[in-house]
Order: C-alpha cells, then structure tokens, then sequence
C-alpha cells in the first residue's frame, strides 16, 4: 500500500490523475475563475492630504463630525483593504493616551491606513515612541504630528494624587509621574483646575519636545486637548 507521500510522488511523475480528483479540479477551477470575475476592481488608493494644514484640516472636520455624532466611518471597505496590504500612506502622526475613550481613529473619524497612532498613558515620550513618531515622519513622509491630551486623564489624576499626598507610586508608573510632574509644578498656582490645567500644559511640552528634535524638523507639530463631554478636540496654543 502507498503512503500520502508516495502516493504523492506517484501521481507527480504523470500517472493518470482519478476520475473523481479531476472532476473536483475542474470544478475548484470554474469556481475561481466565476468569483475572479465577479470581483469588483480594487480601488486606487486615495490621494492624502498633501500638507501639514490640509492633514490638520482633515482631523478637525472629521472631528466634528463624530462630535456631532454623524460620523462616516470612512476606508473600511474590503477594497481599501486590498490596496493597503501593498503599502501604508498614513497622513498624520497622533501621539495620543491609551485611555479606552480617546481612540483616535474614531475621534478624528479616520480610517484604515489614514493614522499613525502612538499611544503611551498621558502621551508620555520615551525612546519608542520618538522612534515611532521618526518612522512615520523620516520614513512614510507624514507631514503632521498631532498631540492628543484629553480631559480627566488618569496618568495625570495618578500625578496629583502624589504630588498631594507624598505617596509612593508602584512600580512602572513611576516613570509616568515623573514625566508629568513638571507640568503638575508649572500649573499648580494656577487658579482653576489644577487637572486640566497640567493635562493641557504637559501635552504643549509633549509638543515643544517633538519640535525641538532635529528628527522632526520636516513634519509640523501641534497640540490638542479632547473633551470627553463634548467630544470636540481644541488645539493647543
């Protein structure tokens, strides 16, 4: 008796393929070519915003149109798919927190392929991310960086709450006090919310350390701020 491989070898040196294979191949065969047909073509990809304003336009209608709650959902279609499997053409970079309510690609209402999103807890920079945000600046040409604080933000409820009390902060979130701490210190004087006021601070020095980075120079930086009650973002001065 011959094994699956043998039996393999055998048909593969030119014996006569069963009646029952052929039939199946034959079938198989039509059944590819009628779903190739019927296909639609895949479409081109669409032309990106070409500048850093017209890439922050983008972002700020499609903002208003999910705060509006009139969202398009736009480039989700399979065909959109099929073309990005080739290559990715992203027009904008957001540095963003990974807070669950604050998804970018839903609050700008973009879709697959239109975003680079990097996202850290309080948008906190570390050598990944400025690696992150060179890739899609150095290597895919993204012409704008977008930094996105948001409204109650933990990290930064995790800040006060030790500046307030003294005490000491677990673990890896050490690393995200001490980076927004800064900030916290800047603003604490500051009539108002002391919250809203570091997150809106720390996000503009998120921004003004992009800036500073030679790796940057090509692409334009700015800041945000996200309000989860109206779910409009505002940019930073």
């Amino acid at each position: 008796m011959l094994t699956v491989i043998e039996r393999y070898k055998h048909n593969s040196r030119g014996s006569v393929m069963p009646p029952n294979r052929r039939a199946f191949l034959a079938a198989t065969t039509a059944s590819v070519l009628t779903t190739t047909a019927s296909t639609p073509a895949v479409a081109a990809p669409r032309s990106r915003p070409a500048t850093a304003r017209a890439a922050l336009d983008e972002l700020l209608a499609g903002n208003r149109r999910y705060a509006a709650g009139q969202p398009r959902h736009p480039h989700e279609e399979r065909a959109r798919r099929h073309v990005l499997a080739a290559g990715q053409h992203p027009f904008a970079v957001v540095v963003g927190c990974v807070d669950s309510r604050v998804p970018p690609e839903l609050v700008f209402d973009q879709g697959i392929g239109d975003l680079l999103c990097i996202r850290t807890a309080g948008q906190v920079l570390d050598e990944a991310v400025l690696a992150s945000v060179q890739y899609g600046v150095e290597e895919l040409g993204v012409p704008l960086v977008l930094v996105l604080g948001h409204e109650r933000c933990g990290a930064v409820a995790a800040t006060l709450e030790h500046l307030r009390t003294g005490a000491p902060v677990p673990g890896h979130l050490a690393l995200l006090v001490d980076e927004i701490t800064p900030a916290a210190l800047r603003t604490r004087a500051v009539p108002g919310d002391w919250a809203d006021h570091t997150v809106r601070a720390h996000a503009a020095w998120v921004r003004d350390a992009i800036r500073a980075d030679p790796a940057f120079t090509a692409a334009h930086v700015v800041a945000a701020r996200f309000d989860l009650d109206s779910s409009l973002v505002t940019l930073l001065p």
